[in-house]
């Protein structure tokens, strides 16, 4: 099959193949901080039940069939790197085959795949999506950087034939001091050269520093198959609704923030890209749905003419999550509050497994399935608006 013709334009399947805690309703702990207690109150057979329980329900063949209903033509894929790595230099066949599962679904139906190493050993930031204690490890330990290029040599040695896997996006939101720029700058030069050594089709998509948004340090690692991914959250008190009543267009954070405040952010990205002649995939962007009483639906708008009118490809983040009130919401939204939501607290969302696994597990793993979301229609007819440009 040939590279797609037009620019990438998808979703993610945020939540998937790493629990992140709000999609699921609960506090943003790290998944390996859940996984501990959990194995601690009901064993280990019942955790690895557990995860097999989630992989093959949260995510199935229909969700692919869904996202290429809306003529999107990516699906970026977050993955947690103990899916495939089970112990230090040594693999997984099984969770090879969840990635065998994707790629072939993709295949199915025109889709094509970015893998997103979400979480890599040690630990990339200090927050809960890359699995973090709380100190990215990842650039403070070698054997750390040195388990993370096996891995995607590992990946690529297996993948690099596949039609639908489009591109790597190699370390999701890198976050380093600036006097260890140069390790993040040569820990990519280095993870290029050897997966290039391997597959030299794929693209490989480097994220700056700062959650993916400084990139000018990246300019010297560009090559024809190299390329840029930035995220854009921007104003973030808006997106995520951590500041309630902030209306778009409106001041925001003390600043204007309208169609031309949005342009204006992302232009460097813009002036960056015809400077290095390369492509920018914006491979996180979302907001916080409300109704669309706060202008949600005019900044989705104005943020997709900007990745139209600049030439970016996009990936919306995500796909699906249990309805919270902050955080950037699903396609698909949970809206229900059984015991094992319990928005009300005290203890709510995933923690709430603990207690409620033994006897509630039946209800539990029918909440996982999309079918038992609501389509967010506000959202996906703006999506589906621009996917099909």
């Amino acid at each position: 099959m040939n590279e797609p013709e037009r620019r990438l334009k998808g979703v993610n399947l945020g939540g998937w193949l790493l629990k992140e805690a709000y999609i699921l309703g609960g506090r943003n702990i790290p998944e390996s901080e859940f996984r501990g207690k959990f194995k601690k109150i009901h064993g280990l057979k019942e955790l690895e039940s557990f995860d097999n329980f989630f992989k093959t329900n949260f995510v199935t063949e229909q969700d692919f069939r869904n996202i290429s209903t809306w003529e999107a033509n990516c699906v970026r894929v977050p993955f947690h790197y103990r899916l495939i790595e089970k112990s230090p230099f040594k693999y997984s066949e099984e969770g090879f085959l969840y990635l065998e599962k994707a790629l072939s679904w993709a295949q199915k139906y025109n889709l094509k795949i970015i893998l997103d190493l979400h979480a890599a050993p040690g630990s990339q930031n200090s927050d809960w999506h890359s699995d973090s204690s709380g100190i990215p490890f990842l650039w403070e330990k070698v054997v750390y950087r040195e388990r993370t290029v096996a891995l995607w040599e590992k990946i690529a040695d297996r993948f690099k034939d596949r039609s639908s896997l489009y591109g790597y996006d190699l370390l999701n939101e890198p976050v380093v001091g600036k006097g260890k720029l140069k390790i993040l700058h040569g820990f990519y030069r280095k993870l290029v050269a050897r997966i290039q050594n391997i597959d030299k089709n794929k693209k490989l998509y480097l994220e700056g520093n700062l959650w993916a948004q400084e990139i000018d340090f990246l300019k010297d690692l560009i090559d024809e198959n190299v390329r840029i991914s930035i995220h854009s959250y921007q104003p973030l008190n808006f997106t995520f609704n951590f500041i309630p009543y902030y209306k778009y267009p409106g001041v925001i954070d003390g600043g204007k923030w309208d169609k031309n405040a949005v342009y204006k952010y992302l232009e460097p990205y813009y002036k960056f890209s015809r400077k290095n002649k390369v492509e920018i995939l914006v491979g996180e962007f979302g907001i916080n749905w409300r109704n669309n009483f706060y202008g949600e639906a005019d900044y989705l708008r104005n943020i997709l003419d900007a990745f139209e009118d600049f030439g970016f490809s996009y990936t919306y983040w995500t796909y699906k999550t249990v309805k919270n009130c902050v955080f950037p919401d699903g396609i698909y939204q949970y809206i229900d509050n059984p015991c094992f939501v319990c928005r009300q607290g005290p203890v709510s969302g995933w923690e709430s497994y603990y207690s409620l696994w033994g006897k509630k597990k039946r209800d539990i793993v029918r909440s996982w399935r999309t079918g038992n979301f609501e389509l967010n229609k506000g959202v996906v007819n703006i999506l589906k608006k621009y996917f099909s440009v």
